[in-house]
């Protein structure tokens, strides 16, 4: 006989690089051509670094995660342009059309992600010089209609920046449940660990935010996966309820996740 372990959650929600050490890059505001890169060692806490420098961790290679100003760490709302401005926008990359579906991706520009493709099939595994795929960028701007596009398209829900993060990674720091969903419907790894040793589930229970339901909801989503590992640790040798219960609201998420013994008899 064999004991096998499964988890029961008891809540209900809506449908809806290993390196030896962490680097974080900026632009240099004298020189916005050159990138500044501070090393820390083994045992820094990326999540602190996260919570406290979102202005200085990338989103791709050509924009800045830019973290929100208020207390609770969100996201500031997208800058509005005009739409003259996009397709300005997109006739100055119009020659270069592997950036231009990492920039249509990350834009919302779901047309020209469709045309794009539909001229060249290739362009969705696209990159930037950080591994940024156009699912990556469409994950963190929760641009769900382009994302739903990009895997139809092929393109690979677990592909991984040179930090280790997956679109799903990328969802998940923001909250963003309806992309959470969408990406794991096609099979994005729960369990995904980055170069320092984040799982999505590290990423969503470290928001001390509770304005937002979306967090809690990512939260549900995540516990209620099958075969999630919700005990896995970072490099800093915290687990995700650790963290939910020194930053958040939300740890009681976790005590309703029961570790249980399904007996199956031998084969």
């Amino acid at each position: 006989m064999r004991l096998t372990q499964i988890r029961v959650l008891k809540t209900t929600f809506p449908p809806t690089h290993q390196q030896n050490s962490l680097s974080v890059f900026s632009l240099n505001p004298k020189n916005p051509e050159r990138v500044v890169s501070m090393e820390f060692p083994d045992d820094f806490n990326q999540l602190d670094l996260l919570n406290t420098h979102n202005h200085l961790i990338p989103r791709g290679a050509s924009c800045l995660w830019t973290g929100s100003k208020d207390e609770e760490g969100e996201m500031d709302d997208e800058e509005v342009h005009s739409e003259e401005w996009y397709l300005q926008k997109e006739e100055s990359l119009k020659d270069k059309p592997a950036a231009l579906i990492l920039w249509a991706a990350e834009n919302n520009r779901v047309s020209l992600v469709h045309r794009l493709l539909a001229a060249e099939a290739s362009l969705v595994h696209s990159s930037d010089e950080d591994a940024y795929t156009p699912l990556h960028r469409a994950a963190y701007g929760n641009h769900v209609d382009v994302a739903a596009a990009l895997l139809a398209a092929g393109s690979k829900v677990n592909a991984r920046t040179v930090d280790g993060w997956t679109p799903l990674h990328s969802a998940c720091r923001w909250g963003h449940v309806t992309m959470a969903t969408l990406l794991l419907h096609h099979s994005a790894d729960v369990n995904a660990q980055t170069n320092g040793g984040l799982t999505p589930l590290h990423l969503a229970a470290s928001h001390s935010s509770s304005s937002k339901t979306d967090w809690r909801h990512t939260l549900e989503l995540l516990l209620s996966q099958r075969h999630l590992k919700a005990g896995l640790r970072s490099n800093s040798g915290e687990s995700a309820s650790e963290l939910a219960r020194r930053n958040g609201p939300y740890h009681f998420l976790f005590e309703m996740v029961e570790d249980c013994a399904s007996v199956f008899p031998s084969q």
